[in-house]
């Protein structure tokens, strides 16, 4: 009997002691996620920022930025980055993919920068926190609940087509009205993937990843939170910014 009690207690403390090494694992590899989605939000706004400032001070940059060709490039080279990162992340070394997604986030903030033209600088500001504040919370929501969210991430996958296809309706058929619609179901969407992509990249992880594998998931987990946050901002400010 006390050789039992010996291996029950040699086996629970095993047991305890693989648990403790996964959330602590687990806690890192959130956080570096969610330091990678700061910076690339944080150049994204410095990015937008800077080229504002310049189109203040060269009316004629505006003009060449965004009333030509180069903005096609603005709008479709991010793109590219994306696809790019989606399809080729398993071959990618972690700092060349991290590059990638910096350097994505830095030319989207250029081509976000009409934003500054259109709304005013406190509105922006307000919404980015109101933002913020529900992207937190979701992504919260996310990594700490039971609930199997896959449900919610499929129908808001669907719904995610559903605001592109409407939004090619729009610009050949502009529509105030359906601007709106197409800004309130954004919101929906992209809170509940925000919260189905915080549980996903929570279930990606894995303690026996090496450092190359789990540094690939962490960018590409601040991929998809990135993309869930700015998606969020901009329908949010469509909704409740001032414009000028």
């Amino acid at each position: 009997m006390s050789d039992f009690d010996r291996n029950y207690a040699a086996r629970s403390t095993g047991v305890g002691r693989a648990a403790v090494a996964v959330d602590e694992g687990l806690r890192a590899y959130m956080l570096r996620v969610y330091n990678y989605m700061a910076i690339g939000v944080a150049l994204t706004g410095v990015a937008a920022f800077v080229t504002y400032q310049m189109v203040l001070s060269d009316p004629g940059l505006q003009q060449t930025l965004f009333g030509g060709p180069l903005y096609f490039v603005l709008l479709f080279v991010p793109l590219g980055l994306v696809f790019f990162l989606s399809f080729r992340i398993q071959t990618l070394q972690p700092a060349t993919a991290r590059m990638l997604f910096f350097v994505y986030a830095a030319i989207l903030g250029v081509s976000l920068t009409p934003i500054f033209i259109i709304y005013t600088g406190a509105s922006i500001a307000r919404v980015f926190f109101i933002s913020a504040a529900s992207f937190g919370a979701l992504s919260l929501y996310g990594y700490t609940t039971q609930r199997d969210l896959s449900a919610i991430g499929s129908f808001c996958v669907m719904g995610l087509f559903g605001i592109i296809l409407a939004s090619l309706v729009g610009l050949f058929f502009p529509s105030p009205g359906l601007t709106w619609v197409i800004s309130v179901v954004g919101v929906l969407v992209f809170a509940g993937l925000t919260a189905w992509d915080t549980q996903s990249i929570k279930e990606m992880y894995s303690v026996n990843d090496d450092g190359t594998i789990a540094g690939r998931k962490a960018i590409m987990g601040a991929l998809r939170l990135y993309l869930d946050f700015i998606n969020l901002f901009l329908m949010l400010l469509r909704l409740m910014g001032d414009r000028r």
